[in-house]
């Protein structure tokens, strides 16, 4: 029986790790495959903010899937102190006495290994497997294992493959710029997302395509339309575009569900609609969506804060809230109505006054069809009325038809 182990901090776990265990599988053909999160790696200082080594756990357990028979194992997690490598394959050779242990590794590991831990004990309890992380050091490689063999009387495989060129400290740097996701597996990435692991921010092309899955196909274009218009918005306004766009790409997330939906959502989510949410079931999803869009996409405060105030709007609204209020009235697939012009010129020239403008003719569309006003509704444009006076601008010239 053989059986692979290949350890790291997974920090996270990425395309690398999983070509590597890939490689090793094909050529050394072993029955099992482990990979071994180290719980306090003795190498190297965890990076600060890390995620806590349950979930380094579920991240390797996700890059496991890619591989067959590869499974995860928290050996080292369940281990007070440093994880050294000698007392996990203590460990493993009592669990299993007569496997073949083949410990997986990289270049730099193996050239460092007569500086680890008890490295005369690791190189009798197992034979070591080596990948090249990056191209051009081969004869190094063989070099290191001539020695390991000949001082220990290793067994050292030397394998072939295509490395992939990414570090771990690489894909962190990436991740908050929106980067990185091609170098992640695809449940890995979407665990960092929903947790918002290492400040991670959602590549917005993939959030597209999993929002919109939520979505009626009709929604669709309007969302698309909304997503346009924030960003032009934050870019005359000098709000973070990529944080207008993520906004308005989920604002619209629970949409579709009717009543009956909404409030399974809310009870979900513990929200306790008021009577004017009751009374008009547009006015729950934004609540709805907040919360979910923060459950199932990780969205943070200010982005979840954008969500649910896109309907009534709310007095004092951050630049964020108010961009994706007014980008959800105003993008262009919307039909024509009463005032949507002089509110689309207005929005570059004065937000404020744009807003006020919003709610002003919300308020007299729901007063014509004798529908329930949310008292926030009001609220808001009271806030941003005294706003404009206080600034000396009048507010724009409409009368409703």
């Amino acid at each position: 029986m053989r059986i692979l182990l290949y350890g790291g901090s997974f920090n996270p776990p990425h395309l690398g790790h999983i070509r590597s265990v890939q490689t090793s599988a094909a050529a050394l053909r072993p029955d099992r495959t482990f990979l071994i999160p180290a719980a306090i790696p003795p190498h190297k200082r965890m990076a600060a903010g890390s995620p806590s080594p349950e979930q380094r756990l579920d991240m390797a357990a996700l890059a496991a899937a890619e591989v067959s028979d590869c499974e995860p194992l928290d050996i080292e997690l369940r281990r007070t102190g440093p994880s050294y490598t000698s007392d996990t394959l203590r460990q493993m050779r009592e669990a299993y006495p007569d496997a073949e242990l083949v410990f997986l590794m990289g270049t730099d590991m193996i050239l460092s290994l007569e500086s680890w831990h008890e490295p005369e004990v690791i190189l009798s309890l197992a034979s070591v497997a080596v990948f090249a992380r990056e191209t051009g050091r081969e004869r190094e490689i063989d070099e290191c294992a001539a020695h390991l063999r000949e001082k220990y009387g290793a067994v050292v495989y030397v394998l072939e493959g295509q490395p992939v060129t990414v570090s771990s400290t690489r894909v962190r740097e990436l991740l908050p710029e929106r980067k990185g996701r091609e170098y992640l597996a695809g449940g890995v990435y979407e665990y960092i997302i929903r947790r918002r692991l290492y400040g991670a921010r959602p590549d917005l092309a993939w959030l597209r395509e999993r929002a919109y899955a939520y979505l009626k196909p009709a929604r669709v274009e309007h969302v698309r339309g909304a997503e346009a218009m924030a960003r032009r918005l934050a870019e005359r306004w000098g709000a973070d575009e990529s944080d207008a766009a993520e906004a308005a790409i989920l604002h619209d997330c629970t949409k579709k569900y009717d009543r009956d939906g909404q409030l399974r959502i809310c009870e979900k989510y513990g929200i306790i609609p008021d009577k004017w949410e009751m009374e008009n079931d547009r006015l729950l999803h934004a609540r709805t969506g907040a919360a979910f869009a923060a459950d199932a996409f990780g969205a943070p405060e200010h982005i979840a804060s954008a969500i649910r105030w896109h309907t009534t709007g709310r007095p004092g609204m951050t630049l964020l809230e108010q961009i994706v209020f007014l980008a959800d009235a105003i993008e262009e697939n919307r039909k024509p109505y009463p005032a949507l012009e002089l509110m689309r010129k207005a929005a570059f020239e004065d937000l404020d006054a744009a807003t006020e403008l919003c709610l002003r003719r919300t308020l007299a569309f729901l007063g014509e069809r004798g529908e329930s006003i949310h008292p926030n509704t009001a609220r808001t444009r009271e806030f941003y009325l005294k706003k404009l006076e206080e600034k000396g601008v009048a507010p724009i010239e409409w009368m409703p038809k």
